[in-house]
């Protein structure tokens, strides 16, 4: 039986989006499904509303498994075919209200801190080690699986996994595929026929470029869209200012939403200039509000599923189980990954992780080859990869300096902070996340 394990199975709701999806999909849904998880309880829950989907949808043909902790991970791991990674080391709390509380405290804001920033290293730091771990196991259980990694800090988890662990790994974003609908949508294009548009998407995670958009007569549609983004700016506050911005002033949208994209440049969020908040609409602390809502809503939506059972799945846009029907079947399927830069974007370094379009087939996954950026995009991805290459560094090293240095490079922080209290800020991030950093030294 062909087998996909889910690490970090307790997010139980990726896991029916994932795995759900892979129940709609003929060649998987006879597969058996492991779930790991360090967590009891949310292992628990995800295997009830699992098994549940498995008899409402399935007709009980997916075998499913449990595995809790990690002196059971080889057995989840063991035979695999794919790997789905959605693990958070830290949780929300303690870590994630650490990483946005103690810089408050050196007046450093941020918005999501994920993906960049302060935040999203400290989250690289504390995940890789636990990445390599499964790493290891996969190297003796399972060495030709495919790791679809889901977990931010994308571009610097991925990273690691391609240049120093030994597995067929890629990264998979939401913010790919949605991109230009939404951007048509928000400026009120949405007569533009969808399908047979022709569209290029090329850069690194939340920070790809829409490089074209052409409708389905060719005609090209990105002078309409700068002319009404630069008109909606100007009329009024509304949720993806700082995207527009790069339009007006880069030429180009980007595929993440702006509450990310503040804080992965120098421009917004500026303790020296706080009025851009306010003009640019600017969530601050958005992430963890998120989170609380998150939490409250899951609790009330986990009763109801629990109570009666009645769940249902339709098959989702999420890449995963459709990267899986392309290798298991050989039917091609496009789609934007996250991979090392072996000759894809002219213009920026090798040991990059870019985002650009890759083929899955039966023979695996195989990236496209992009060409160069305009100059003004490589640059600005420039500012966010030397940030990732040290933070990758650091946590191949284990040097504390090194964490330093991959602070001072990243834009938002090196934007608002002195070197001095850059470093101050990193070490009582570290002495704050205890046995998480433990191994940095």
């Amino acid at each position: 039986m062909a087998k996909i394990t889910f690490m970090g199975a307790g997010s139980t709701v990726f896991v029916r989006n994932v795995l759900g999806d892979a129940m709609c999909t003929p060649c998987l849904q006879d597969f058996e499904m492991a779930l790991y998880d360090i967590d009891a309880k949310r292992l628990e829950d995800s295997e009830i509303i699992l098994g549940a989907l498995n008899r409402n949808i399935n007709q009980g043909r997916a075998k499913i498994t449990t595995h809790l902790g990690p002196e059971n991970r080889k057995d989840a791991l063991r035979g695999a075919d794919f790997v789905v990674n959605a693990i958070q080391v830290g949780f929300y709390e303690p870590c994630t209200v650490i990483d946005f509380e103690v810089p408050k405290k050196y007046g450093l804001r941020q918005t999501i801190a994920d993906t960049m920033g302060i935040g999203g290293i400290m989250r690289a730091l504390r995940t890789i080690p636990v990445l390599e771990d499964f790493a290891a196991d996969m190297r003796e259980v399972c060495p030709n699986a495919w790791f679809l990694n889901y977990t931010n800090p994308m571009a610097m988890l991925s990273g690691y996994l391609q240049r120093y662990c030994g597995v067929n790994a890629v990264g998979l974003c939401h913010s790919v595929q949605g991109c230009s609908f939404d951007l048509l949508r928000k400026l009120d294009m949405d007569d533009v026929e969808m399908d047979g548009r022709r569209e290029l998407i090329a850069g690194i995670n939340h920070q790809g470029w829409l490089l074209e958009l052409y409708d389905k007569d060719g005609n090209d549609l990105y002078p309409e869209i700068r002319r009404r983004a630069a008109k909606m700016n100007a009329e009024g506050k509304h949720d993806d200012m700082v995207r527009f911005e790069y339009i007006n002033r880069l030429g180009y949208y980007c595929t993440e939403s702006s509450e990310h994209n503040a804080e992965y440049n120098p421009w917004f969020i500026k303790s020296r200039y706080p009025e851009l908040i306010e003009q640019f609409n600017i969530p601050l602390d958005e992430y963890p509000r998120r989170c609380v809502n998150q939490i409250a809503g899951w609790e009330k939506e986990r009763e109801g599923i629990l109570a009666n059972g009645k769940i249902t799945h339709w098959r989702s846009g999420e890449y995963a189980s459709r990267i899986m029907e392309a290798i298991v079947t050989g039917e091609p399927f496009t789609f934007g990954g996250n991979v090392l830069n072996t000759g894809l974007i002219d213009n920026l370094p090798a040991d990059a992780c870019v985002e650009v379009l890759c083929v899955a087939n039966g023979k695996g996954i195989h990236p496209t080859h992009v060409g160069r950026l305009p100059v003004q995009l490589a640059a600005l991805n420039m500012t966010n990869i030397n940030a990732q290459l040290m933070t990758i560094e650091a946590a191949r090293t284990r040097k504390i300096e090194n964490i330093y240095m991959a602070a001072m490079l990243d834009p938002l922080t090196g934007g608002n902070l002195s070197i001095a209290d850059i470093v101050a800020m990193c070490d009582e991030l570290i002495a704050a996340h205890g046995e998480y950093m433990a191994m940095y030294k």
